[in-house]
């Protein structure tokens, strides 16, 4: 055979081998007896074997029909499989969503908990991605990305302006008294990023500084703040990505306003499900979260 048989006749031969009973094999498939025997003849005609012994009264199976049932069976049980890990067990979509690591473990997993706590039917994957290439594809329905927002396959939603701030572990926090002083420490930078130490030192008057100071290169900003909360130097990060970190302080009062931004993004043109487009709204709100508590905040001290 060149190519499998349809599914249908497949389907027919694995429910009259377990019932014996073509009766019985369309009732449980919603279709004729009439329609589960053509079903097997016409597979039989395919496969060039008789599958089933047909006697007066009764059904069996022939040798080459009990040869292949279990191969059968097996890739029936399979798909079921993949389709339950891919759209959920009772066959609702489920929501694919895509982030780097540093915003799934420092501003996505909380959110997310918050998220399954309120909609416990709505299963969620997660897929990571480092760089920019790795975004993008028909095989996730969101993504959160960082950038200017200029990726013309997608429509996003800015997830707000992004404020980059000095951190690090509060014992090495308590010796840094003035900006100069991170001449002597470890600066620990991040590839990919358009804003960096340059420029956040260029802004506060401490031009020059890095050259002063020892530098420590990672490609990832999660590992940046890895190490910073590790003692080993200090990170510069986006305050998004820390706003609930136990282990990281900023020494400084500064932050510089970052070029680029992180954004939640869908594919241009694909509709959204019902449940990615709950997740979507829900955080879209919580990013929207802290303007708005901002917000209220003024208006309250100014009444």
């Amino acid at each position: 055979m060149s190519t499998l048989p349809p599914l249908a006749w497949m389907q027919a031969f694995e429910a009259s081998a377990r019932h014996l009973n073509f009766t019985a094999a369309g009732e449980e498939l919603g279709v004729s007896q009439a329609a589960i025997s053509q079903r097997i003849r016409l597979l039989e005609a395919r496969v060039g074997q008789s599958l089933f012994i047909r006697h007066p009264r009764s059904l069996s199976l022939s040798d080459a029909g009990r040869a292949w049932l279990p191969s059968v069976q097996e890739a029936f049980m399979r798909l079921a499989q993949g389709t339950a890990e891919v759209f959920g067990p009772d066959g609702r979509a489920s929501v694919t969503l895509r982030a780097t690591p540093g915003v799934q473990q420092y501003w996505l997993a909380q959110r997310l908990c918050r998220f399954h706590q309120r909609y416990p039917d709505i299963e969620v994957h997660i897929v990571t991605a480092i760089w920019s290439q790795q975004f993008g594809g028909v095989d996730a329905d969101l993504e959160i990305r960082y950038g200017v927002g200029d990726w013309p396959e997608v429509e996003g939603h800015s997830l707000g302006r992004e404020e980059l701030s000095p951190l690090c572990a509060p014992a090495l926090a308590r010796r840094l008294k003035h900006i100069d002083d991170l001449a002597g420490e470890t600066l620990l930078h991040a590839t990919g990023f358009t804003t960096g130490w340059p420029a956040w030192l260029r802004a506060f008057g401490a031009d020059g500084v890095e050259h002063r100071a020892r530098r420590l290169v990672c490609d990832t900003r999660i590992m940046t703040l890895r190490l910073a909360a590790s003692g080993c130097g200090v990170a510069l990060a986006q305050r998004r990505l820390t706003e609930d970190s136990q282990a990281l302080v900023a020494p400084f009062e500064g932050s510089i306003a970052a070029s680029e931004a992180f954004w939640l993004v869908h594919p241009r043109g694909r509709a959204l499900s019902a449940s990615a487009s709950t997740l979507w709204q829900w955080l879209v709100a919580e990013a929207d979260e802290p303007a708005v508590q901002q917000a209220l905040g003024s208006r309250l001290s100014g009444s």
